[in-house]
């Protein structure tokens, strides 16, 4: 089987996904098409030079819609003919695409592919597309959905991740991410984002916070504390459901089914 190689990695810096951040006025169409012209300026090429883009991008709707990949192809200095392949494995959508990319290379079906992703949520939110598996309920019920931040303090309660662990960190990352900026250490894979005239927009990562301690961060609420506790709770009941015994307000039925979901943890 060929080997698959890498001769390049770049990328734009990355901004605040919130409407006052700098890229809110980038699409993803032109952030993807600068980024394209770059890898294409980069390392010469020209004509039909890869078989293909393969572009991760999640909520492929609006402006993020209609094959992005392709669009940015044309969007971009690129030869007009090369194709373009949109793929949305959710959060490892670009991992995804690169990976889409080297196995192809690796099977022989082809010698070259531009892969990466874009995701502009501050203009395309979250939950945009309207996705079965957010908003059915029927699927949404059968696979006990929630948002990612409770999810993220379900796994946490569940294993047992003190706050404090966390706070630190966060507070290493912020580090890390000062001193790879200050040793130059992304100098020769960031492409600044520009706007239409060629005026630079934002050549730095943009939420960094190399200001953060455990003690700013000891004075933050926790978003989603609460739920996650609750929500582990529930699921603990589901699991444990052959052996838990209590009556419901709703019926001595001791099904979970029968009972709301307040009215069991208020028993446990």
């Amino acid at each position: 089987m060929t080997d698959a190689y890498i001769y390049d990695a770049a990328r734009t810096p990355r901004g605040k996904g919130r409407p006052d951040g700098s890229l809110h006025e980038v699409t993803s169409l032109a952030l993807s098409a600068g980024l394209l012209n770059a890898v294409k300026d980069r390392n010469g090429l020209e004509g039909h030079a890869v078989e293909d883009v393969i572009w991760g991008n999640v909520t492929q709707v609006m402006e993020q819609g209609g094959c992005l990949a392709r669009s940015a192809v044309l969007m971009s200095d690129l030869d007009q003919s090369i194709p373009g392949l949109s793929i949305n494995r959710f959060c490892a959508s670009g991992m995804e695409a690169v990976n889409l990319a080297a196995n192809q290379v690796r099977a022989g079906a082809g010698q070259a592919y531009i892969a990466g992703g874009v995701e502009m949520m501050s203009r395309v939110a979250m939950g945009a597309d309207g996705a079965a598996i957010a908003v059915d309920p029927a699927l949404a019920m059968k696979t006990y959905f929630v948002p990612q931040g409770i999810s993220a303090d379900i796994i946490a309660t569940e294993y047992g991740f003190t706050r404090e662990q966390a706070d630190a960190l966060a507070v290493e990352s912020q580090r890390r991410a000062k001193q790879a900026w200050d040793e130059g250490r992304f100098a020769k894979s960031i492409v600044p984002a520009v706007d239409q005239n060629g005026l630079t927009i934002l050549d730095r990562d943009e939420f960094m916070r190399p200001d953060t301690t455990m003690e700013s961060l000891s004075a933050l609420k926790p978003s989603f504390k609460d739920m996650g506790e609750r929500t582990a709770r529930y699921a603990l009941i589901i699991d444990d459901l052959k052996v838990v015994d209590f009556a419901s307000d709703e019926g001595d039925t001791g099904k979970l089914q029968n009972a709301s979901i307040d009215t069991i943890l208020q028993k446990l």
